[in-house]
């Protein structure tokens, strides 16, 4: 009987305090009912190897316990595996497009060979892949054992499925579409649409946009602070000299003094996107953040236009200034006066989103 004992106990490490008398109690008289059996099918007393047997048929203790457990049974389940999955695809796909970003932009300012800057970006993808595969697996862990799952999962709505599309485009679909010589736009389906025909069908839901800003933003976070080799270039690697400008220094500067600033922004984007998506995206919280993190976007392009090591290149004293160096644009092309021309219209894309999301914070509906 040391044997049967030994099993029993192995289970009882495995309970909650609580049940771990009854349910032992419970599994020892299965058990000896089990062995009583067993004697009298052999007419004699059962040998050790006959007695192990008979309990790798009971289970393995780690699996029996797993029986009178409550709560989930696996890491991730089979009603959350799907989203884990779709949320794998598209992480990888974005890391793809930072990665081959990341290449070509050192092979452009002439850090490293082609052969080179190919290696490392498939380095760099295989240890970001898994980075991310094991955040994301993080994320389903904790909520897997939440008692109520997300609203994303349990009321998704027809206007969010036009996200999951993306995980049409995997290498056998675009074999095929190469084969018959199709190229990204040429869509065997419905006729061409008319401009704002297709914009309307293209519209993500706010759910489905949600989802898919934070596994942009949970990318790009773990690209700027290099917890994981996404790609060998660094924020500050991704310039040069140009018509003798080291924007290389210029990048590097900025990237030093805005590098915790991003870090907080992003971390918040992805807080208030997971939040949206759990709740259903209310509208007017999600007014209340797009107002929050366009002012911040603004003020951020504020300073690089008055107080970044960018600005002895891009500063104008007044609009005429401005439109001199456009107009000049058209004679030299010189680089600083389209990020100069770049920097602008991005406040003023910031600004008219503040207004935007302020006019849907006070009416609570979308415009």
């Amino acid at each position: 009987m040391d044997l049967v004992e030994r099993y029993l106990n192995a289970v009882a490490a495995q309970l909650p305090r609580d049940l771990r008398e009854d349910i032992v109690a419970e599994l020892r008289d299965e058990i000896m009912g089990r062995l009583e059996a067993l004697e009298a099918r052999l007419g004699r007393a059962p040998s050790d190897n006959e007695i192990e047997a008979l309990l790798r048929e009971v289970g393995h203790p780690l699996t029996v316990a797993a029986r009178y457990r409550s709560g989930p049974q696996a890491l991730i389940g089979p009603e959350l595996y799907p989203w884990w999955w779709f949320a794998v695809k598209v992480a990888l796909m974005v890391l793809v497009c930072v990665t081959v970003l990341g290449a070509v932009a050192r092979v452009a300012t002439g850090d490293v060979y082609a052969g080179q800057a190919i290696g490392q970006a498939i380095n760099g993808f295989i240890s970001g892949g898994f980075t991310l595969v094991g955040v994301l697996t993080v994320i389903g862990f904790f909520i897997e054992r939440q008692d109520k799952k997300p609203k994303f999962i349990s009321e998704w709505r027809v206007k969010d499925l036009t996200l999951f599309e993306i995980g049409n485009l995997d290498a056998e679909t675009w074999g095929e579409r190469l084969a018959n010589g199709k190229g990204w736009g040429d869509w065997s389906g419905p006729k061409t649409k008319k401009g704002g025909e297709v914009r309307k069908s293209a519209q993500m839901s706010p759910v489905a946009g949600a989802v898919a800003s934070a596994i942009g933003w949970t990318v790009l976070l773990l690209w700027w602070t290099n917890l994981t080799p996404i790609t060998p270039v660094r924020p500050q690697d991704l310039a040069g000299v140009i018509n003798g400008v080291d924007y290389g220094v210029i990048l590097r500067g900025i990237v030093e003094a805005a590098y915790w600033p991003v870090i907080v922004f992003a971390l918040a984007r992805i807080a208030f996107d997971i939040t949206r998506a759990a709740t259903g995206s209310p509208v007017r919280l999600t007014a209340l953040g797009d107002l929050v993190f366009a002012a911040a976007t603004a003020w951020a392009i504020w300073w690089l236009f008055f107080h970044s090591p960018l600005t002895p290149l891009i500063w104008v004293p007044t609009p005429e200034a401005y439109w001199q160096r456009v107009v000049t644009l058209y004679l030299d092309g010189d680089v600083k006066v389209v990020i100069m021309i770049a920097v602008v219209w991005g406040f003023i894309a910031e600004v008219w989103r503040m207004i935007k999301s302020t006019a849907r914070l006070i009416v609570g509906r979308e415009s």
